[in-house]
């Protein structure tokens, strides 16, 4: 497989980018295809053996649907700042729409001389026709290709028959402002929707235009693209960081607010990582490269909000397919309007056909095509610009339902940085002896606890450890070193007793217990202890009060310190000693439980809980930035460490879910509504114009609400 990427260069219409996509979908060589229109990308995966032709293919599409759309294969334009090729420029739009206003503007005087002036009738008739083709000859020409093609039911199909079925029964004057009107309103429509682009797009206005590349002490402005791993960057006060990389020089003050949420600027010096897409706030920094552009974390981030539309809400999906069905639906009643009720007796074909007309032009359905792909957009471009990656507009979805939270202890509701409290040998054995052995053990394993012992002993300023001649480590319980002076046991209660070490002290609930056996001697323990993050019990607070039924903590401590960690933040149940195997049980568990009434999430750290966190409906990981495994493994990614994003993140998938809901309903039943009095004979096609492009435009003002703080 195959994925291509191509830039529909000033397209707007939300039906023409629908039928766009299902034609493109349709062709042999093709497996998959997303149409995202805020930014204007097709990404379209085609097989291996296939694809050469594919450029044309999908070129002569747009040009059946959009004539003047121009397609850029970004495969071809690498190396250029194709990120800028989303739309026109304002001047190439206002070189469109400007002239196009005119025309229409001068038909409808056209058609208000001719209609309300004193002319014979065949002048006046002419003169309306001449005012018709001018205000309307693109949009008849346009159906009449579409028809050709076997394509009828698109907006040129419905305006155009419904705007000449009306100059036909001598509503030559309403012909006429229909098309005008409908002009008007599809250029207001175009406008709102390149300005609600604009603003989401804005919000994750992130990626850097260059790099201060530093080469033989000479410094060049180049595009990030071509900075090199390895290669030295001077990064200046004002400017944004161009790449990740490693601080050599230089002292200064970084503002992440753009990717992790955080308002306080962060120190930084010599040795300390740097993220692409922050801003640098003060002092001169240089800075060694550690990723290619393409692999930074501004670049992932980017990659990740653009092509989150590939992932459809359920409501998306309902709109897409409802769409397909509700215009021929509304067309055939607009037909049965026209014929039945003259031949049963009821009035005059002139006065139903009239009728009938309103109900094709309600029946386009460009207000739900674009406010509803556009509110989660908005939703995750928002919940971008605070910190939250959203990965798809289902998971949005999904976070409004949340009804059970699972967390992980240790990194998520807790700090993560162990540290030593206690040492408490038995007697005989020195503070010394038993922190060396645990050292000892300890010296090659990554885990939190490991890395506390090591900390402590390097503060004690002892003499160097050995490297143990063989290490065994068992997941859940702890590890067996082998040593020239014997075999060390250390670990928990579990690895004592699974051993047959005796005289064991009984643990409290305090803190993690470390205990210590050499040759099967047990030799005492070591106290370790983490602290609970800041603002987690408020934040468990708000979760509930947001309507959370259960929030529930797993963890592989002792079960006291689990039950103690649980009291403090306000979880509700917690389980204790667990292997890795056994959160994915549990999640399970709980998972069957709540079946069909609401969803589960679990939030860990997104290294150690891959599993778990792919088990969940929803996985959240804590703190990714520059965290791959984290951006990897979950659905949605906190930034930075604030538990709080998680009530914030919720807080925008039920407002999203809300002006969703909103634009459906409002839209449906204006439409609905408008087409009963139509049917009355209580409106005009005024209110049809209004039932089609006014409420077009206020769903996509209420989609922008999405936007607005939290």
């Amino acid at each position: 497989m195959k994925k291509r990427e191509f830039v529909l260069q000033g397209l707007s219409c939300p039906n023409c980018a629908a039928k766009i996509e299902d034609n493109v979908k349709s062709l042999p060589e093709v497996t998959k295809v997303n149409l995202n229109l805020i930014n204007r990308k097709l990404s379209v995966t085609v097989k291996d053996h296939h694809g050469d032709r594919l450029l044309g293919q999908i070129k002569k599409i747009v040009s059946s649907h959009e004539p003047d759309v121009k397609v850029i294969d970004l495969s071809e334009d690498m190396g250029h700042n194709h990120h800028n090729h989303n739309s026109f420029s304002d001047e190439e739009e206002n070189h469109k729409v400007i002239p196009y206003m005119v025309r229409l503007v001068a038909s409808l005087l056209l058609a208000l001389i001719f209609s309300y002036g004193k002319f014979p009738d065949h002048i006046r008739l002419l003169g309306l026709l001449t005012a018709y083709v001018l205000s309307g000859y693109e949009i008849i020409l346009a159906a009449l290709k579409n028809i050709a093609k076997g394509r009828v039911f698109d907006e040129n199909f419905l305006m155009g028959f419904a705007s000449l079925g009306a100059f036909i029964i001598g509503e030559q004057m309403e012909a006429v402002t229909v098309l005008v009107f409908y002009g008007i309103g599809e250029i207001l429509q175009d406008m709102a929707v390149n300005k609600s682009r604009k603003n989401i797009v804005g919000l994750m206005d992130i990626r850097p235009d260059y790099a201060n590349l530093i080469t033989n002490n000479n410094i060049s402005k180049v595009d990030p693209q071509k900075v090199m791993v390895g290669n030295m960057i001077q990064v200046k006060p004002g400017e944004k960081i161009p790449l990740d990389g490693i601080v050599v020089k230089g002292t200064s003050y970084i503002d992440s607010k753009a990717l992790t949420g955080e308002s306080l600027p962060i120190e930084v010096q010599a040795n300390d990582l740097v993220y692409s897409g922050s801003i640098n706030t003060s002092g001169v920094l240089e800075v060694k490269v550690t990723k290619a552009y393409g692999e930074s974390t501004v670049s992932k981030i980017l990659e990740l909000v653009e092509n989150a539309s590939s992932k459809k809400a359920e409501s998306e999906k309902f709109i897409t397919k409802f769409a397909r069905y509700y215009t021929p639906i509304v067309v055939f009643l607009a037909l049965g309007v026209a014929v039945f009720p003259p031949l049963f007796g009821f009035g005059s074909f002139s006065t139903w056909i009239y009728r009938a007309l309103s109900f094709l032009i309600i029946s386009c359905p460009c207000a739900l095509v674009i406010s509803i792909p556009l509110s989660f957009f908005g939703g995750i471009g928002g919940s971008a610009k605070r910190g939250i990656l959203v990965k798809g507009g289902n998971y949005l979805d999904d976070l409004h339902q949340v009804d059970t939270i699972v967390f992980d202890k240790t990194g998520t509701l807790t700090k993560g940085n162990l540290m030593v409290r206690d040492i408490c040998p038995e007697k005989g054995v020195s503070q010394e002896q038993l922190l060396s052995l645990a050292a000892i053990a300890e010296k090659n394993s990554n885990h939190p606890i490991a890395k506390s012992i090591l900390s402590y002993y390097q503060s004690c300023n002892l003499p160097e450890i050995a490297d143990p001649l063989q290490l065994t480590e068992l997941a859940g319980q702890g590890i067996i070193a082998k040593t020239y002076g014997g075999n060390i046991y250390c670990g928990n209660e579990k690895l004592m007793k699974n051993h047959g070490i005796l005289g064991v002290t009984k643990e409290e609930k305090t803190a993690t217990y470390i205990h210590i056996a050499l040759d099967k001697k047990y030799l005492g323990y070591i106290l370790v202890a983490d602290e609970i993050k800041k603002g987690v019990d408020e934040t468990i607070k708000t979760l509930k009060e947001l309507g959370v039924s259960k929030t529930v903590m797993l963890s592989g401590d002792h079960k006291g310190r689990a039950e103690e960690v649980a009291r403090k933040a306000g979880i509700d149940q917690f389980h204790g000693q667990l292997l890795p195997q056994d959160k994915v049980s549990i999640l399970e568990e709980y998972k069957s439980k709540i079946k069909g009434k609401g969803k589960i999430v679990f939030v860990g750290d997104g290294i150690n809980d891959a599993p778990v966190l792919a088990g969940a409906d929803i996985g959240i990981a804590m703190g990714g930035i520059g965290s791959d495994a984290a951006i990897e493994a979950a659905d949605v990614v906190l930034m930075n460490d604030d538990i709080a994003l998680l009530a914030t993140a919720i807080r925008i998938a039920r407002k999203t879910r809300r002006i969703v809901v909103q634009n459906i309903i409002f839209a449906l039943a204006t439409k609905i509504l408008i087409m009963i009095l139509a049917f009355a004979g209580i409106t005009s096609i005024w209110f049809a114009i209004f039932a089609d492009v006014g409420v077009a435009l206020i769903a996509l003002m209420n989609a922008l609400r999405v936007l607005k703080n939290h």
